[in-house]
């Protein structure tokens, strides 16, 4: 039996972050290839963390900068080794490289960081994304991890596109690989719904953003709807969160959300105004999954619904978001056809099946050719060599100062 080992940069919680879902996804697909899996983590295991023990994970606790590590890695000998975001190949990949030259190295960028990071620092200074903001530190990095990889797996249409055709980052090494929804039963219908709801992770700098967002455009959505209310759900609600909870005003912070069906059941539309960010949005898909219409930005649909319709609108600016809120609240035609505009959306883009087969094609071939694989990666082959002697001395300088 082939073992994966997984190296997170935290142990997945899918019921809290979309990252989450995705890492459970990527675990379902290789247990399903007879891969066994072993899970490596830096972080802690929280409250909240899935149990991979119940999937017959083995999980080990690692330390950065710690020679515990290498013997560690030497005594799992993967045969395929994934890396859950830029930071852990930066911290890990070279001693995978040392210690497990013939296992293949996978990078799940989740999204691209550095494209989220170009977006935050412009929104945050009152203007629009420009080219140059791109070429930032993260970038640097995070392309470098990219290049070190034998595949690097990218989640989103718009991001693989900006590697390939912008950056011009060649193809053999990225796979499209988005998040995995399935179509439910429409559930509720529209007269058997009620209110506005929201969701993301507090923790999350982007969905902060849109609570704070969405706390200055309520007002003029309860102006026109003075019965509706707007219920925010989200793991980790710091204190400044909860004091924007108004019940009066019907904006109201409800914390942790128990089950999926109740943020997505019982609502009649979500709200996500997200002004900046990356990646594919788990919220937006979830609420298609469950029949609920969405009113986003451009940033929150991009990569998702390709030619087709959204199930709901798209909007940047705020009247409009306002405007197209309380009419897709109000109207039952236009609502029923939005919901099956996003079961259209699931249905054509993102089945797990429509992926998995052509996947697993291409994990055999680089796995058959190998070496070819990453002598046509030259750039890579560069920045190995270079990365091999310089993370590994200072790596080790910082293992040999903390003895002290």
């Amino acid at each position: 039996m082939k073992h994966l080992v997984i190296i997170g940069t935290v142990f997945p919680e899918p019921n809290s972050t979309a990252a989450g879902k995705r890492m459970l996804q990527l675990i379902d697909f290789f247990q399903s290839e007879g891969f066994r899996i072993s899970f490596l983590s830096a972080a802690a295991v929280s409250e909240n963390s899935f149990n991979l023990n119940s999937k017959g994970i083995k999980t080990f606790s690692i330390k950065i900068n710690d020679s515990h590590f290498e013997r560690l890695i030497a005594e799992l000998n993967p045969d395929l080794v994934i890396f859950d975001r830029f930071m852990t190949e930066e911290q890990f990949g070279w001693k995978v490289s040392e210690i497990c030259p013939h296992a293949m190295k996978i990078l799940d960028t989740e999204d691209l960081h550095f494209l989220r990071k170009a977006r935050e620092m412009a929104y945050k200074q009152n203007r629009n994304c420009q080219e140059n903001d791109l070429v930032n530190d993260i970038f640097k990095r995070e392309t470098a991890s990219v290049l070190r990889c034998d595949l690097s797996l990218i989640i989103s249409e718009f991001e693989m596109d900006l590697l390939m055709n912008h950056f011009k980052i060649d193809q053999t090494i990225l796979y499209y690989l988005p998040l995995f929804a399935e179509k439910t039963s429409p559930g509720r219908t529209f007269a058997e719904r009620k209110n506005f709801v929201s969701i993301g992770n507090f923790l999350h700098e982007p969905n902060w953003q849109t609570i704070l967002k969405l706390k200055k455009i309520w007002p003029q959505i309860r102006q026109k709807l003075p019965d509706s209310e707007i219920h925010i759900y989200g793991a980790y609600a710091s204190e400044k969160a909860l004091q924007l909870h108004q019940e009066k005003e019907g904006f109201l912070i409800k914390g942790r959300a128990q089950k999926k069906e109740e943020v997505f059941g019982n609502f009649r539309v979500l709200l996500a105004p997200i002004p900046f960010g990356a990646g594919i949005k788990g919220k937006l898909l979830e609420s298609m999954e469950f029949g609920l219409p969405s009113v986003t930005s451009s940033i929150g649909a991009e990569g998702m619904k390709g030619n087709l319709d959204w199930n709901g609108f798209v909007c940047d600016d705020d009247f409009d978001f306002v405007e197209k809120s309380v009419q897709l609240y109000s109207d039952e035609n236009l609502w029923t056809a939005k919901q099956k505009n996003g079961f259209a959306i699931l249905e054509n883009r993102f089945q797990k099946g429509a992926f998995i087969s052509q996947f697993s094609r291409r994990l055999k071939e680089i796995e058959n050719n190998l070496e070819n694989h990453r002598n046509k990666n030259f750039l890579g082959q560069i920045l190995q060599h270079h990365t091999l002697q310089s993370t590994k001395y200072l790596g080790k300088w910082i293992e040999e100062k903390n003895r002290y």
